[in-house]
């Protein structure tokens, strides 16, 4: 059999977030992230294309590195305004059978305690498709806005996150046994509560006794997405992650990438096939070639420039109003988004210039982007897929939804048509659909599994 693709749709509560200035596109509809029908429109496009979920990045401060202001980011709306992440997926829910959700949630800001009760509603409400795309926060603003002086170390972050994530496993996982809910009505018990537990959770940072507010739910631990790029961001993805999000230049280097993942996932105790890697694209299409290159100049004709560089400042926390747009971008560590930054100081192709830079990074965050007919694009993921060791792709948007669409009704049938790719979902979870039917859990080797149980 061939290897079976899989595709998550990528999206924001935001205008025009991930392709700057598209907003002004006469195909875009970024402007009415503020209204249901359109998370309805997104969601139905994306489940008709028999996606496994709809990721929904998120950020809980303004891009104000670029000349310490927020006036870019302002003006060319990048990721400003920023709604909820969470509240839209209700509605789009209850218009879906199948498709999951996959809200980017900080660990760096939230609580454990009232995070866990949010996903174990939503997962009830959606029968089981609810998953968490982890992040450990870069911008400074959002530091300051929560009430801290500054952006925490980047180490600090991931400490405080892996204890984040053994607090929630507790509580979605030990507090209430399998067979708690008992609805006696003879003898008005609701649940047993011998069989509802306190955690007891004391440690550097939280201190959770419990119980979970909430009865197991279909999946109980949401599927975790997590988007590691540095050494300790990989390190954590191995250990914790079922779904890895990248962004790549090029072939080699996700290959590279591939590999490195799936060998710390090993050194964690882990099958390395427990986590599956989705590598971004963007995919500009037209009936010919020369159409789609045409396509691809009109875009980033709408592509505003000084809010990409606000947008890259941001993301690599490097204030680049300071450079000289032909400067090359160095390699440097950074605290914020390291990926952001490699993908251009460490490409082994190419030295970026920052207006190269900027160019490129104005359409689709920087990402790969594949260009051409629906056939020349089935090609490229397929060689992707199989060459680099990956599991599927995050599409992300130029203009949205209509990027979606034109994928769902052009691309899409191409890849079934090959045998790689599904037309029908195989089971009720977001779990199952991404890793097989009767797969509803977290695998026995999942560190949430191995958890010494603490029940009191």
């Amino acid at each position: 059999m061939s290897k079976q693709i899989h595709l998550n749709g990528f999206i924001q509560n935001s205008p025009s977030p991930h392709s700057t200035g598209l907003w002004k596109h006469e195909k875009d509809k970024g402007t009415d992230h503020n209204r249901l029908d359109y998370w309805v429109e997104v969601a139905q496009i994306v489940e008709r294309g028999k996606f496994d979920a709809l990721f929904i990045a998120d950020v809980l401060g303004t891009y104000s590195v670029y000349e310490n202001s927020h006036h870019a980011a302002t003006r060319g709306a990048v990721q400003l305004p920023a709604h909820d992440a969470l509240i839209p997926i209700s509605a789009m829910a209850a218009v879906t059978e199948n498709l999951g959700f996959a809200p980017t949630i900080s660990a760096t800001y939230a609580q454990p305690y009232a995070l866990a009760r949010q996903l174990s509603t939503l997962d009830h409400l959606t029968d089981g498709r609810i998953a968490w795309n982890v992040v450990t926060s870069y911008l400074e603003s959002e530091a300051i806005n929560l009430g801290l002086s500054g952006r925490l170390p980047k180490n600090l972050r991931y400490d405080r996150a892996d204890e984040f994530l053994e607090v929630v496993y507790k509580l979605w996982e030990q507090s209430w046994e399998k067979d708690s809910v008992v609805y006696d009505k003879e003898q008005d018990a609701f649940a047993d509560p011998e069989k509802v537990h306190l955690i007891n959770h004391e440690g550097e940072f939280f201190n959770v006794p419990g119980p979970h507010l909430v009865e197991p739910s279909p999946q109980r631990t949401p599927v975790l997405f997590q988007a590691g790029a540095s050494p300790r961001g990989r390190d954590f993805a191995a250990k914790h992650a079922e779904a890895v999000f990248t962004k790549n230049h090029s072939l080699d280097a996700l290959k590279q990438y591939s590999a490195d993942i799936r060998r710390r996932t090993k050194l964690q105790g882990r099958s390395p096939d427990e986590v599956l890697i989705f590598p971004m694209i963007l995919p500009i299409i037209g009936s010919t070639e020369e159409e789609a290159y045409a396509k691809l100049e009109d875009l980033t004709n709408h592509v505003s420039y000084e809010g990409t560089a606000s947008l890259l400042s941001g993301h690599t926390g490097i204030d680049f109003s300071k450079y000289d747009p032909d400067q090359y971008i160095e390699d440097m560590e950074t605290d914020a988004v390291q990926g952001n930054l490699d993908m251009y100081a460490k490409d082994p192709n190419k030295k970026w210039t920052l207006r190269e830079a900027v160019k490129n990074h104005g359409l689709g965050n920087g990402t790969v982007k594949f260009i051409g007919t629906p056939e020349q694009i089935a090609d490229k993921m397929e060689q992707w897929a199989v060459d680099a060791d990956v599991d599927g792709f995050n599409i992300a948007q130029t203009y949205s939804p209509g990027t979606l669409q034109e994928f769902v009704d052009y691309v899409v049938p191409e890849l079934q048509r090959r045998g790689i790719y599904r037309t029908e979902y195989e089971g009720k979870t977001l779990r199952e659909n991404m890793f097989g039917k009767g797969k509803a859990h977290l695998p026995k080797h999942h560190p949430a599994k191995k958890l010494r149980t603490v029940y009191t």
